[in-house]
């Protein structure tokens, strides 16, 4: 098989990131480059997508109580499962910072990304993401507390500021926008596939770089990580094929069931790095040693995983389809 070069291109960062990582000045400048390519993504599906699209993802209230489940229910079972695991597998700190991964919310950006580009249901995908995010501010202190014994209420005002700041509101310019802009952006649709792309290099060059600046690569045995990650393997694995196959048995479609995939088996970096903090004190940094590594490992899968899905023949006719009833859309009226 010949090899994606969308994985090279994120096998490059990650390589980048180790030898060159972001520092100082220039970690604030990949942040805010990240924070910005994020919000321009939601800017540009806010004006691709039709108002009625949007209202459809939000009422579909099966998908996201599917998402919620797997994201609160399913992944912290699977990670209570892996105590089991010590001291064999994991040791206790690593035992506990893989526990608290499965509590975390699930990724916004990279699940909307991945599912535009295997053609999904990317308004599902948005509102799922962003009420995973929204539900996690309050669920993973509180699951974190009871089944890890910490404290700390995790709750802040200044995380719903942010989400609604990076998300909603450049999603909402963009929806306000669309009658003037909407036309534009779908005749140029490689440039929204560039941000997609783009968005997510940007977000494992600053997360990859954060881990090694911090040094927290290093606290731990080849060893012990060879074993970390051959469990996190299995548990992306599993994760994968409960939401896919999970939400087949439950009778969504072919795109619901893409939107569950993505954004039912990942999880936020962004959302548990700052959890971490306050949840962990000084053992922090190794805590987020196995939502880091699991972050990256999620994003290298379903990159594969979103690439093979867009070139399905059902995905391509479905395409082709929709072209066509547009192309008739807009030729009826335009005559009319």
């Amino acid at each position: 098989m010949p090899i994606d070069p969308y994985i090279l291109l994120l096998l490059g960062t990650v390589g980048l990131a180790a030898l060159l990582p972001a520092r100082g000045t220039g970690a604030d400048v990949a942040s805010g480059a990240s924070t910005g390519a994020i919000a321009f993504l939601f800017f540009l599906y806010g004006a691709r997508l039709s108002t009625r699209e949007a209202m459809d993802g939000v009422r579909h209230w099966r998908l996201h109580v599917t998402v919620l489940a797997c994201t609160f229910v399913v992944f912290p079972l699977l990670g209570l499962a892996s105590r089991g695991l010590v001291p064999v597998f994991l040791t206790d700190p690593l035992y506990q910072g893989l526990l608290f991964l499965t509590l975390v919310p699930s990724t916004i950006q990279s699940s909307i990304a991945f599912t535009s580009i295997a053609r999904g249901n990317v308004p599902a995908a948005i509102c799922a993401g962003s009420f995973s995010s929204l539900v996690g501010i309050v669920v993973t202190p509180l699951l974190a507390a009871a089944l890890l014994g910490g404290g700390g209420g995790g709750f802040s005002a200044d995380s719903v500021v942010k989400i609604v700041l990076q998300l909603l509101v450049p999603f909402l310019a963009g929806q306000l926008l669309r009658r003037w802009i909407g036309g534009f952006v779908a005749r140029h649709k490689k440039v929204l596939g560039l941000v997609d792309r783009g968005s997510i290099l940007l977000v494992v060059y600053t997360a990859f770089s954060e881990g090694m600046v911090e040094g927290i690569w290093h606290q731990v045995s080849p060893a012990r990580l060879a074993g970390l990650l051959a469990v996190q393997a299995v548990l992306l694995a599993v994760m994968l094929a409960l939401t896919w196959y999970g939400a087949k048995g439950l009778g969504f479609g072919r795109e619901d069931r893409i939107a569950i995939q993505f954004a039912g088996s990942k999880k936020s970096l962004a959302a548990g790095l700052p959890m971490a903090s306050v949840l962990f004190g000084a053992q922090a940094s190794l805590a987020v040693l196995p939502l880091m590594l699991f972050h990256q490992m999620q994003l290298m899968v379903c990159a594969v995983i979103a690439k093979r899905r867009s070139r399905d023949p059902e995905a391509v006719a479905s395409e082709e389809s929709a072209a066509r009833v547009r192309t008739a859309v807009g030729t009826g009226s335009r005559s009319g």
